[in-house]
């Protein structure tokens, strides 16, 4: 077995080391995956020391900010060709808990998509300003009513795919970015008939560095889901 989980990251200097050593210790099966979009603060930098001082770290360098789906179907790629039996996403900020990491490779044993839900019971979210949680909540909620997925996080970026998973979709037709990614990736899992479990997380809002949302991340999820649903519906129409 090996899994590898997948990192973005943008300015996140003062995360990548520490978040590094304590992924590693969770499995010794687990490798690491960066894809850094050229980070003006030098996370870049740190990352290549990393790689060299260990070979369970892996380093892909973009030319700039190039966006969060993106980055996250080119590490698919790239871990796809590193011979990956699973493939987790994981934010850098330490939002996602590394120590929750086992219980994604022991769920997806019994699954093909494993989601980190902040929602299952009840609302698991740690010194997030109520604006950002109202959001969040309600996005899920957006997005349930619209396409039909039975998730109670629908946008939530701490999940594990297996390799056949990713296999099975066309990441060329996966254009959207921000957390519409994760909402078409659930999506086009589900329309594949793919087992899609949920577990318990809690998130915490991130130790250093700023926020990446914004307006237009928010603009294109509430379009994706529209342009998914419409989608799905033209091709029962033509019978595909």
């Amino acid at each position: 077995m090996k899994a590898f989980v997948i990192i973005p990251t943008y300015n996140e200097k003062d995360n990548v080391r520490n978040l590094t050593v304590a992924v590693l210790a969770q499995d010794a099966d687990l490798h690491i995956l960066f894809v850094d979009d050229n980070s003006p603060d030098g996370t870049g930098a740190i990352i290549d020391d990393l790689v060299a001082e260990n070979d369970r770290v892996h380093v892909l360098h973009r030319s700039g900010k190039l966006g969060l789906g993106s980055a996250y179907r080119e590490g698919f790629k790239i871990a796809l060709s590193l011979e990956a039996d699973y493939l987790l996403e994981m934010d850098a900020d330490f939002s996602h808990d590394p120590g929750t990491l086992p219980l994604f490779l022991s769920a997806i044993k019994e699954s093909d998509l494993v989601i980190g839900s902040r929602y299952l019971n009840g609302v698991s979210v740690v010194n997030w300003p109520i604006r950002r949680l109202m959001l969040s909540y309600f996005a899920s909620v957006y997005a349930r009513w619209v396409t039909g997925l039975q998730l109670r996080d629908c946008t939530g970026g701490f999940k594990c795919f297996r390799r056949a998973t990713i296999e099975a979709i066309d990441l060329t037709r996966v254009t959207s970015d921000g957390y519409s990614f994760q909402i078409e990736m659930n999506y086009l899992c589900k329309e594949k008939g793919f087992r899609i479990t949920e577990i318990p997380i809690i998130f915490i809002d991130r130790h250093a560095g700023s926020s990446k949302m914004s307006g237009t991340i928010v603009r294109e999820a509430v379009l994706m889901v529209w342009k998914l649903r419409l989608r799905s519906l033209l091709a029962s129409l033509l019978g595909k």
